[in-house]
């Protein structure tokens, strides 16, 4: 067994994984799993730069994370960095800190490679489970960006796409940097434009239609999830592939983009850091539903961030 620590930093959270893992048995044991959100890709749509405040909220969980991965001895580390670190001018200053606190560079990967990632840590432990019809299709909905594969025991093909919770509620839900609540349905028709150009996009190089099980990674599908399950507070293991229908995701969506700030701030199982974005993200989820006729989506906690260990082992 190889301890290692797994670190994934996208737009809106930045998660720690530290498990013992055996690649040639698949045996894995967690030890410690924590997110925080710290919003690194606040603004960077707009003005293409990291903010100052959103990078030193970026640092604080750094030297938290430092803490738990000298305490727990891990033997190797991985920091992968997504969509708010590949768009900004200045991600120089996002990797000086992060080495300065980790002892380790951050990898800033290709949408490609982060679609990789996150298919072989959501389908690793999928094919002697639930008896789920291959292929997949795995979709991440990430704060900057939402990552599509297609494969079975391997990668068939993977597009990473410009439409995250963060990026559209940014891009159409805020005016002079407040959320719009409820949004009019202009505001609401121009995501809904955004994703499905971004899903033609996709389209092009991934077979969206191919796909027998449609698999749902990140905050956004796990929220959705916990919603529909009806929890009075988020139970991972209770989430961890259950399965949500396409007519709860579209009634979800539909409660989420008519509601206010403080009454999505009041479902039980709804984290501080996601009131704002969810609306958007569950719209992405809806279309991409809508677009392969899924009729269902599994719901998987172990995401990126299991990839990431698993590639560090």
């Amino acid at each position: 067994m190889t301890r290692v620590a797994a670190v994934d930093c996208g737009t809106n959270s930045i998660r720690l994984l530290v498990a013992d893992l055996d690649p040639a048995t698949g045996a894995f044991t967690e030890l410690d799993r924590r997110m925080r959100i710290v919003r690194l890709g606040q603004g960077v749509d707009r003005t293409g730069r990291l903010d100052p405040e959103a990078l030193e909220r970026t640092f604080a969980a750094c030297r938290e994370y430092a803490s738990v991965i000298r305490e727990l001895g891990a033997e190797r580390t991985r920091f992968v960095a997504t969509s708010a670190s590949r768009d900004a001018e200045n991600s120089e200053t996002f990797v000086r800190g992060v080495l300065d606190i980790l002892g380790v560079e951050p990898e800033v990967v290709s949408g490609d490679e982060e679609a990789r990632l996150s298919f072989d840590g959501a389908t690793k432990e999928l094919a002697g489970g639930d008896h789920l019809q291959k292929p997949y299709l795995v979709v991440d909905i990430g704060g900057g960006s939402t990552e599509l594969v297609v494969g079975d025991d391997e990668v068939r093909a993977a597009r990473s796409v410009d439409v995250g919770c963060v990026r559209m509620t940014e891009r159409h839900l805020m005016r002079d940097g407040v959320v719009v609540d409820p949004p009019a349905p202009e505001q609401v028709a121009a995501i809904r434009a955004d994703v499905d150009a971004a899903l033609d996009l996709a389209a092009e190089t991934v077979p969206l239609a191919d796909a027998a099980t449609l698999v749902g990674l990140a905050g956004t599908v796990t929220t959705v999830a916990a919603i529909a399950l009806g929890l009075r507070e988020y139970d991972s293991a209770a989430i961890h592939h259950s399965r949500i229908s396409a007519s709860q995701v579209r009634e979800i969506s539909a409660r989420l983009l008519a509601s206010t700030h403080e009454e999505r701030a009041a479902i039980p199982a709804m984290h501080p850091g996601r009131v704002d974005v969810i609306a958007s993200g569950a719209l992405v989820l809806l279309a991409v539903m809508e677009r392969t006729g899924a009729r269902e989506v599994v719901v998987s906690e172990h995401d990126i961030l299991d990839g990431i260990a698993w590639s560090a082992a």
